[in-house]
């Protein structure tokens, strides 16, 4: 495939690096020469310097023969006016823009139409990243939530603990453990390495398993894996940008909730929109004001600063003055993988929230759903499975005789109002939603030809 990405930030440098190693022909696009030679250096990609909307630059990019421009530089009117060219000039099949600003996302529907500005797909990072959090706290103790079928079935990852039922104890036992409850273990990393679960694998401590149940089941099957964090009722937030006040916005009705901000003007603005939040003026990592603000109560204190070291630093405050949990948005890769290995609970990456939108629209298939795990080294996918046994390699066949790449495990299988947990002798039928764990995103090329469907398969 064919595909131009406008802008070098984190998001776009994400994607063509995830897409670069999937035989894909990527352009990347970027005003800043020095960003796409670190690009061009790790990477097997072209680059263009220019901006993405001017005719002439896409033109050198190659967008007569795209087949999807991605349209994420830091403007909106950037990435809008590139899909507006893309499209009137060049007849892109698929434009895909990032949007942020919540003035045009209330006009969805009237501007991003085919007759007006021509955009396919809409990614919104703050909203995102705002669900993103909001299933997190959902779900206590979680260390990653991801949902399929329209929030029908999550995915949950949790790290076992001594205090779980389950833990030290072989997997066959989860279903007698919960009776009536659906529930399959998709993935178990231990020591960072994936393991393929089976009846008898025993669940060890510090264990990271990926299970998959309806979001009503979530709590009872945490239980069988760590001791049960209570329920989480007070929520302190540092930063009332955008995706702090959606996140209050969405938290205010059934938590109690606290936005810490700096400056006044946008104090001011965050109380006349909401209307239960608290609203205080002040520094989150201010160690006088969180002890004022009682931080030691707080259940869930989340950092959404745009500056990753404040965000970092007022967590490790929080926690240390007793906060259950902390969580930070973290922009730098490298920030991530260090602050989640001990010094905060859950470290939020907007590339990795965004990526998965990305890829749902640019991997082969009918693929509806795509969410990027563990720091984009694994993938859990929803994909449709289309055609007859002529046609398809995995339509009328039992799962146990699909030749599924190696670390690949089929989870489930929707079939209309039915999810049914994925065993060998489930067999898919045509139009199933087929809930697939990768823990190898190298085998993600190998799981989108089985759901191709060919003239005939011998």
């Amino acid at each position: 495939m064919q595909i131009i990405i406008l802008g070098a930030g984190q998001v776009g440098s994400s994607l063509a690096q995830h897409l670069s190693s999937e035989a894909n022909d990527i352009t990347v696009v970027d005003h800043d020469g020095a960003v796409l030679r670190e690009l061009q250096e790790r990477l097997d990609l072209r680059t263009v310097m220019g901006r993405g909307s001017h005719p002439d630059v896409l033109e050198r990019a190659g967008a007569a023969d795209a087949d999807m421009i991605v349209a994420v530089t830091n403007s909106d009117e950037v990435n809008m006016v590139a899909c507006q060219v893309a499209y009137t000039l060049f007849h892109t099949p698929t434009k895909i823009a990032r949007v942020r600003t919540a003035s045009y996302l209330q006009h969805e529907d009237t501007l991003f139409r085919q007759d007006a500005l021509p955009v396919d797909v809409l990614i919104s990072p703050e909203q995102l990243v705002t669900d993103y959090i909001y299933r997190l706290i959902r779900h206590p103790g979680a260390l990653q939530v991801v949902d399929f079928v329209g929030g029908r079935l999550e995915m949950v990852a949790v790290r076992a603990y001594y205090g779980g039922a389950l833990v030290g104890h072989e997997l066959r036992e989860l279903a007698e453990h919960t009776p009536g409850i659906h529930t399959r273990v998709a993935a178990i990393f231990r020591h960072g390495r994936p393991i393929k679960p089976t009846p008898d694998t025993v669940i060890e401590p510090d264990d990271e398993v990926f299970f998959l149940a309806a979001p009503k089941n979530v709590r009872a099957v945490t239980r069988e894996l760590r001791e049960l964090d209570k329920p989480y009722k007070r929520i302190m937030i540092a930063g009332g940008g955008n995706i702090g006040r959606r996140l209050a916005r969405k938290l205010e009705q059934h938590y109690q909730v606290k936005i810490i901000e700096r400056d006044p003007a946008r104090c001011r603005m965050l109380a006349e929109e909401l209307d239960h939040a608290i609203i205080l003026r002040g520094d989150a990592a201010a160690e006088d004001l969180l002890r004022e603000e009682n931080i030691e109560a707080v259940d869930v204190f989340v950092a959404l600063t745009n500056d990753d070291e404040a965000n970092i630093l007022s967590a490790m405050l929080a926690k240390r003055l007793g906060a259950r949990k902390v969580m930070s948005l973290v922009n730098r890769p490298s920030y991530a993988q260090l602050v989640e290995s001990g010094i905060v609970d859950v470290a939020i990456s907007p590339q990795q929230v965004t990526l998965g939108a990305l890829l749902t629209h640019v991997r082969r298939g009918d693929i509806v759903a795509v969410h990027s795990l563990r720091r984009g080294a694994a993938e859990a996918l929803e994909a449709v499975a289309h055609g007859d046994r002529k046609t398809s390699k995995v339509v009328g066949r039992r799962i146990g005789e699909i030749r599924l790449p190696e670390g690949t495990q089929i989870v489930a299988v929707v079939r209309g109002e039915q999810a049914i947990m994925a065993d060998p002798d489930t067999v898919i039928e045509p139009e199933d939603h087929v809930i697939i764990f990768v823990a190898d995103k190298r085998h993600i090329a190998d799981v989108e030809r089985l759901f191709q469907v060919g003239i005939t398969f011998l």
